[in-house]
């Protein structure tokens, strides 16, 4: 009678278990002289557990294009990294391999949110409101609004200058108050806690000193900012009083005192043709700058800091310079042509040192522009960068080569 294979052995039936029966044992449960598979009745066939079971030849790769990524219901619980690479892939070599095998803590300055290194060919564009992608230059800027924006801030200077010359003292003012609500605002976002309040009554202090008192009263006017900003902290604490006290003397430093020697220039009886001619230089050093770089930029100025800088850049903000300089200290102001050079030499240098140092702030805070008032732009204090350093050398230069 055949015997139900799914019936349980009763006990005691003399079968030898199951472990007893694997190996290499003959059919008479000895050790010598049989195969190694040897035919059982009830289970069949029985395979040596010593030896490596033989690899499955894989299937053939179906042939036509490949399929697509799998959306959909699907992939939902998926993480990204449950993805496999394709056994059949080619493997990158050359650069590509270099970049897969980099470590992330070598990555350069420059990658950092907002930046991601899209400076060298401009950043891809970002979508509007309405879905449209906006379209950005090669500087990775929207380029016709930068320039609709600049040509309406150059509008305001002109007027101003031209037909009542304390107005632009208000701008000037007006100007500085916003660049340090964006300044002391970036350097929050980058854990410091700089008090305003001192800061912004003494960038109008600064102003008005700088005005009627000349360069005594600018520098007094910022040592009193100083020792404001030092008491005003006092009354929160010990805890990162260095910290926020230190920020707070370099926006008062950086933006206001700066600012001054552009009213400085403001003060003599020529001052308006003055204040042009500083403005008129940083716009043709950054024009300059800009065009060199695009037609010509190979070699990077300051990869790390901004590298969208170049040295040929920078040769086109000197020749730039020097033109116009040489122009306007010999035709406006009478002075001799080799103070022209000096002053428009110095001018570029001062101007892209400047662009460089907000730059530099910039990466070390995170951040790709320090606000969003001017489309194009970035934030006022964006076009500061330049300008602010310029004005004291500026005023120092135009002293000597045409002193009042």
């Amino acid at each position: 009678m055949t015997r139900d294979p799914h019936r349980p052995e009763p006990l005691g039936s003399g079968r030898q278990p199951a472990r007893a029966r694997t190996g290499t044992a003959d059919g008479a449960g000895g050790t010598g002289g049989s195969p190694a598979r040897r035919q059982d009745p009830d289970t069949g066939p029985l395979v040596r557990i010593d030896q490596p079971p033989v690899p499955s030849r894989p299937a053939a790769r179906p042939s036509g294009p490949r399929p697509g990524p799998v959306t959909g219901p699907q992939t939902e619980g998926l993480r990204w990294d449950d993805q496999r690479p394709d056994p059949v892939a080619p493997v990158p070599s050359g650069p590509a391999a270099e970049e897969l095998g980099r470590d992330p803590a070598d990555a350069p300055l420059t990658a950092v949110p907002d930046a991601l290194g899209t400076e060298v060919t401009g950043e891809a564009p970002q979508d509007t409101p309405s879905g449209a992608p906006r379209a950005v230059g090669r500087a990775g800027r929207d380029m016709a609004a930068a320039v609709g924006v600049g040509l309406a801030m150059g509008a305001v200077v002109f007027a101003t200058l031209l037909l009542w010359r304390p107005s632009f003292l208000v701008v000037v003012t007006a100007a500085v108050l916003i660049s340090v609500f964006e300044l002391s605002g970036a350097l929050e976002k980058g854990g410091h806690r700089p008090p305003r309040t001192p800061v912004l009554v003494g960038a109008v202090v600064m102003a008005a000193l700088a005005w009627t008192r000349g360069p005594t009263g600018l520098v007094i006017a910022f040592l009193l900012t100083v020792f404001a900003v030092l008491l005003w902290r006092l009354g929160d604490g010990p805890v990162g009083y260095l910290r926020d006290a230190s920020a707070a003397v370099f926006v008062a430093l950086y933006v206001p005192l700066l600012a001054g020697f552009a009213v400085l220039l403001l003060v003599p009886d020529d001052g308006a043709a003055r204040v042009l001619t500083f403005i008129g230089t940083v716009v043709c050093s950054d024009v300059g700058g800009f065009a060199a770089g695009v037609l010509f930029g190979k070699h990077p100025l300051a990869r790390t800091v901004s590298p969208k800088k170049s040295w040929e850049g920078l040769a086109g903000s000197v020749a730039a310079c020097v033109l116009i300089g040489t122009l306007l200290v010999t035709l406006v102001f009478d002075g001799p042509w080799w103070g022209g050079v000096v002053y428009g030499v110095a001018i570029a240098i001062t101007a892209t040192l400047g662009d460089l140092g907000e730059s530099l702030i910039k990466r070390d805070l995170g951040i790709k522009d320090m606000g969003d008032l001017l489309p194009g732009h970035g934030g006022l204090m964006d076009r500061m960068d330049s300008l602010l350093p310029s004005a004291a050398v500026a005023w120092l230069i135009l002293s000597v080569v045409a002193p009042v």
